[in-house]
């Protein structure tokens, strides 16, 4: 829609004496397309003057081209209609020219953003609050790539803390060297929770997991080298779990891993003079600015994740000079995330501003059909299992699939993420493992299988694409109605830079799939005139290539066969 929207903004500008990137920016779909393909709401311009009688004006006004053909007035909204042949050959020729790098822009220019996102504690489950950090984390990464910048994706696991010492107190009364290899994070959180089981019962195994803590932080190497192996080894399985989720990271990081960075922070917090005493631990006063207290040094010397934090901050922005860093973390933490900021902006660092925090709500109801799960494994489990479930029901198509295994798991994942998706970050929402499974309505399943359902047009077509295909044979409603939507994909991927909500993409997604399956009933490929069918194959494919871009900027694998 750029050429249109540009040619629009030129006059318009003219017109009113406007800034042209103010005009560009309000230029939107209308809400009926019986107005016009686009339009323009005047008070978002602040215009002195009444909103309607100046859209009537520049309606009239306006000097129609090969691309806009017209503009109108309604109340203080300005109407355009656009060449729908022009439309057509622009939109499947830059599908054609990209492919799928369709949507993408050089917007960031090449500056570097630092995403961190997922962070599970080692010894906990990996359960549904990761799985959302997870999912919306690798989303926030994907905008930032479509958008020209260059992406540094961390895991910042919660690896140090008394919990350790807990763990390691508690491993070695119930630890299996067995079950540790088998299944790490499984068998860490079972002694995790033994462990504290006792403690409730014993106070004396906090003072020796604090103790034992005490000589973590002191760099005893007998403690830090069972603590690194409990690292290890969750990182591999990790590693395995993020693998099926279609997630990887750049860098795997921790809170044990800042040390140097801490001692600095440390050092400087005093140097500030920020710190103060009470009751033997350090803390730092933020009363006005309506954030409390917090502590970052304990009476025994211990530090605090707020303290690491900041360290952490500190060595990365050493490191990656980064033009913005984004913590993707859930909204319980909004305050901690309040008091880092404001920290790092107390100790004058000029990047503090660069940071952002992108939260998220709760989900609810996390349970399947054995009870309440913990693992998300089980979950992806049992949707990997509905769906196989489902995809049996069909013994033809089901034996056309080389890998009927692995097309149920990523339609299972598809359904977890959508549903993760479908509504505004910020809210919680009910996890229900049988509405999200079906094909009926708005699902994840649904979406893959509009994408296999295309792949399957290209396949039974027998035709080669033809990208020089005679596109003024594509006339019929139903045609315009997929390629306005496909020229639409550009400009929602420069939007996403404001307020990175996956359900924006996922609204996109299902309105795509529904204008492609209005036309399957009278647009067909086989059996049409050998130029007509060129044609709608190649309307076919742009749509395939831009709903499989849409559904990878949602982390999904897009399937052929299903």
């Amino acid at each position: 829609m750029d050429v249109f929207k540009n040619l629009i903004t030129v006059q318009i500008a003219a017109l009113g004496n406007v800034d042209p990137v103010l005009v560009y920016q309000a230029i939107d779909n209308p809400r009926s397309l019986e107005n016009g393909d686009l339009a323009i709401a005047l008070p978002r311009l602040r215009l002195k003057g009444n909103p309607a009688a100046i859209a009537k004006e520049w309606a009239a006004s306006f000097v129609p081209n090969e691309y806009v053909t017209e503009s109108s007035a309604a109340g203080p909204f300005l109407n355009f209609r656009i060449n729908k042949t022009a439309l057509i050959k622009l939109t499947l020729g830059q599908v054609s020219d990209k492919v799928e790098k369709y949507g993408h822009n050089s917007l960031g220019n090449g500056k570097t953003v630092i995403v961190e996102f997922s962070s599970p504690n080692i010894a906990k489950p990996f359960h549904a609050g990761h799985l959302r950090s997870t999912i919306i984390g690798a989303f926030v990464r994907n905008i930032y790539d479509a958008n020209g910048w260059n992406t540094i994706t961390m895991n910042y696991l919660g690896d140090w803390g008394k919990q350790y010492g807990l763990l390691a107190v508690g491993f070695a009364k119930y630890g299996s060297e067995e079950k540790l290899i088998a299944d790490p994070i499984k068998h860490l959180y079972d002694v995790y929770v033994a462990i504290n089981k006792d403690a409730g019962e014993d106070e004396t195994i906090h003072d020796q997991a604090r103790s034992y803590f005490k000589k973590m932080e002191d760099g005893d190497e007998e403690a830090l080298a069972l603590w690194r192996r409990f690292r290890d080894l969750s990182i591999v399985k990790y590693k395995d779990i993020y693998g099926r989720l279609n997630i990887h990271f750049d860098v795997y990081s921790g809170e044990s891993q800042v040390g140097k960075g801490m001692a600095e922070a440390m050092k400087l917090l005093h140097e500030c003079k920020l710190l103060e005493e009470s009751e033997g631990a350090l803390i730092i006063d933020m009363e006005k600015y309506k954030l409390g207290k917090t502590v970052v040094q304990k009476k025994d010397g211990t530090t605090l994740y707020l303290t690491r934090d900041i360290g952490a901050a500190m060595e990365r922005y050493e490191k990656y000079k980064f033009d913005k860093m984004i913590y993707v973390v859930a909204s319980q933490q909004d305050l901690h995330l309040k008091q880092l900021f404001k920290t790092l902006e107390m100790l004058k660092f000029d990047w503090a501003s660069k940071l952002e925090h992108v939260n998220f709500g709760m989900v609810m109801g996390m349970s399947t059909r054995k009870g309440t799960v913990v693992f998300l494994e089980d979950i992806l489990e049992e949707a990997k299992e509905t769906m196989h479930e489902v995809m049996r029901k069909n013994e033809k198509k089901y034996a056309e699939i080389a890998d009927p295994e692995q097309v149920a798991d990523e339609i299972g994942i598809s359904a977890v993420k959508i549903q993760d998706n479908s509504a505004r970050r910020i809210k919680n929402y009910d996890f229900d493992m049988a509405r999200m499974c079906t094909f009926e309505g708005d699902t994840g399943p649904y979406i893959q299988y509009a994408h296999a359902r295309l792949a399957s047009v290209e396949r039974k077509s027998g035709l080669e694409i033809n990208h020089n295909a005679d596109l003024s044979l594509l006339t019929e409603p139903q045609a315009v109605d997929v390629i306005r939507t496909v020229a639409q994909y550009p400009d929602l991927i420069k939007s996403l830079l404001n307020g990175y909500e996956p359900c924006n993409v996922v609204t996109y997604a299902f309105k795509l799939s529904h204008d492609i399956s209005a036309c399957f009933e009278n647009l067909w490929v086989r059996g049409a005139d050998p130029a007509v069918a060129d044609a709608r194959l190649l309307m076919y494919w742009s749509a395939r290539i831009t709903l499989g871009n849409a559904m990878r900027m949602l982390g999904l694998r897009p399937l052929e066969r299903m």
